[in-house]
Protein backbone atom coordinates (compact mmCIF):
# COMPACT_ATOMS: atom_id res chain seq x y z
CA UNK A 1 0.00 0.00 0.00
CA UNK A 2 1.08 3.26 -1.09
CA UNK A 3 -1.38 5.82 0.67
CA UNK A 4 -1.96 9.10 -0.46
CA UNK A 5 1.38 11.00 1.18
CA UNK A 6 3.54 7.97 -1.07
CA UNK A 7 1.40 8.36 -4.20
CA UNK A 8 2.05 12.07 -4.23
CA UNK A 9 5.79 11.90 -3.55
CA UNK A 10 6.06 9.40 -6.05
CA UNK A 11 4.61 11.64 -8.36
CA UNK A 12 6.56 14.42 -7.74
CA UNK A 13 9.57 11.85 -8.28
CA UNK A 14 8.47 11.42 -12.06
CA UNK A 15 11.04 13.43 -14.21
CA UNK A 16 9.89 17.38 -15.07
CA UNK A 17 6.74 17.23 -12.34
CA UNK A 18 6.76 20.94 -11.00
CA UNK A 19 3.50 20.24 -8.74
CA UNK A 20 0.64 17.66 -8.34
CA UNK A 21 -3.00 17.99 -6.29
CA UNK A 22 -5.05 15.25 -5.53
CA UNK A 23 -8.44 16.06 -5.25
CA UNK A 24 -12.10 14.59 -5.14
CA UNK A 25 -14.80 15.42 -7.12
CA UNK A 26 -16.38 17.73 -4.97
CA UNK A 27 -12.97 19.83 -6.06
CA UNK A 28 -11.67 19.70 -2.64
CA UNK A 29 -7.74 19.85 -2.45
CA UNK A 30 -6.98 16.32 -0.33
CA UNK A 31 -3.17 16.57 -0.86
CA UNK A 32 -0.92 19.06 -2.32
CA UNK A 33 2.48 19.04 -3.31
CA UNK A 34 5.35 21.20 -5.37
CA UNK A 35 5.23 24.64 -6.65
CA UNK A 36 1.97 25.84 -6.85
CA UNK A 37 2.88 29.85 -7.85
CA UNK A 38 0.17 30.74 -9.97
CA UNK A 39 -2.80 29.42 -7.82
CA UNK A 40 -2.46 27.79 -4.65
CA UNK A 41 -3.48 24.22 -4.15
CA UNK A 42 -7.43 24.93 -3.12
CA UNK A 43 -7.89 27.36 -6.23
CA UNK A 44 -5.97 24.25 -8.59
CA UNK A 45 -8.31 22.14 -7.20
CA UNK A 46 -11.59 23.33 -7.48
CA UNK A 47 -10.64 24.91 -11.28
CA UNK A 48 -9.29 21.40 -12.54
CA UNK A 49 -12.49 20.09 -10.99
CA UNK A 50 -14.73 22.57 -13.01
CA UNK A 51 -12.92 21.56 -15.91
CA UNK A 52 -12.55 18.09 -16.05
CA UNK A 53 -16.91 18.39 -15.15
CA UNK A 54 -17.07 20.62 -18.26
CA UNK A 55 -15.25 18.44 -20.40
CA UNK A 56 -16.67 14.90 -19.43
CA UNK A 57 -20.23 16.38 -19.90
CA UNK A 58 -19.76 17.48 -23.48
CA UNK A 59 -20.84 15.24 -25.74
CA UNK A 60 -18.72 16.18 -29.12
CA UNK A 61 -16.03 14.94 -26.78
CA UNK A 62 -17.02 11.36 -26.41
CA UNK A 63 -15.69 8.47 -28.30
CA UNK A 64 -18.62 6.17 -27.95
CA UNK A 65 -21.47 4.83 -25.87
CA UNK A 66 -19.32 2.79 -23.51
CA UNK A 67 -15.59 4.85 -23.62
CA UNK A 68 -14.67 6.41 -20.33
CA UNK A 69 -12.55 9.58 -20.14
CA UNK A 70 -9.90 8.28 -17.94
CA UNK A 71 -7.49 11.37 -18.76
CA UNK A 72 -7.09 14.91 -19.89
CA UNK A 73 -3.70 16.96 -21.35
CA UNK A 74 -3.40 20.35 -21.73
CA UNK A 75 -0.13 21.31 -23.48
CA UNK A 76 1.17 24.91 -23.25
CA UNK A 77 4.87 25.82 -24.57
CA UNK A 78 6.11 26.06 -21.46
CA UNK A 79 4.99 22.47 -19.92
CA UNK A 80 1.71 20.48 -19.69
CA UNK A 81 -0.69 19.32 -17.57
CA UNK A 82 -1.94 15.61 -17.00
CA UNK A 83 -5.72 15.14 -15.49
CA UNK A 84 -5.89 11.61 -14.68
CA UNK A 85 -9.23 9.76 -12.93
CA UNK A 86 -8.42 7.73 -10.43
CA UNK A 87 -9.91 3.87 -11.46
CA UNK A 88 -11.49 6.11 -14.80
CA UNK A 89 -14.43 7.35 -12.53
CA UNK A 90 -15.46 10.77 -11.69
CA UNK A 91 -18.74 11.11 -9.91
CA UNK A 92 -17.18 10.35 -5.79
CA UNK A 93 -14.17 9.68 -6.56
CA UNK A 94 -10.62 11.29 -6.74
CA UNK A 95 -8.12 12.73 -9.43
CA UNK A 96 -4.90 13.92 -10.01
CA UNK A 97 -3.47 17.32 -11.24
CA UNK A 98 -0.23 17.00 -12.33
CA UNK A 99 1.85 20.51 -14.23
CA UNK A 100 5.13 19.01 -15.73
CA UNK A 101 8.22 21.22 -16.87
CA UNK A 102 8.17 21.15 -20.88
CA UNK A 103 12.40 21.32 -20.69
CA UNK A 104 13.10 18.35 -17.77
CA UNK A 105 9.45 16.24 -18.47
CA UNK A 106 8.37 14.06 -21.25
CA UNK A 107 4.94 13.47 -21.87
CA UNK A 108 4.97 9.95 -22.70
CA UNK A 109 7.33 8.53 -19.71
CA UNK A 110 4.96 10.61 -17.32
CA UNK A 111 1.98 9.25 -18.77
CA UNK A 112 3.18 5.89 -18.38
CA UNK A 113 4.42 6.24 -14.81
CA UNK A 114 1.72 8.30 -13.28
CA UNK A 115 -0.57 5.60 -14.44
CA UNK A 116 1.19 3.11 -12.54
CA UNK A 117 1.13 5.11 -9.62
CA UNK A 118 -2.92 5.45 -10.03
CA UNK A 119 -3.59 2.23 -10.34
CA UNK A 120 -1.60 1.49 -6.89
CA UNK A 121 -3.38 4.27 -5.73
CA UNK A 122 -6.80 3.00 -6.88
CA UNK A 123 -6.37 -0.20 -5.10
CA UNK A 124 -5.18 1.16 -1.75
CA UNK A 125 -8.81 3.24 -1.73
CA UNK A 126 -10.70 0.11 -2.83
CA UNK A 127 -9.31 -1.98 -0.11
CA UNK A 128 -10.61 0.69 2.65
Amino acid sequence: MIGIDGCVQRIMNIPGARSVTLVDASGLAIAASGRHALVDEHEDAAATADVLRAVLDCPALATGHDDVMTELIVCGTRGYHLLNLVNGDFDGRLFVHVLFDDDTGNLGMARFQLQAILAELAVDVHER
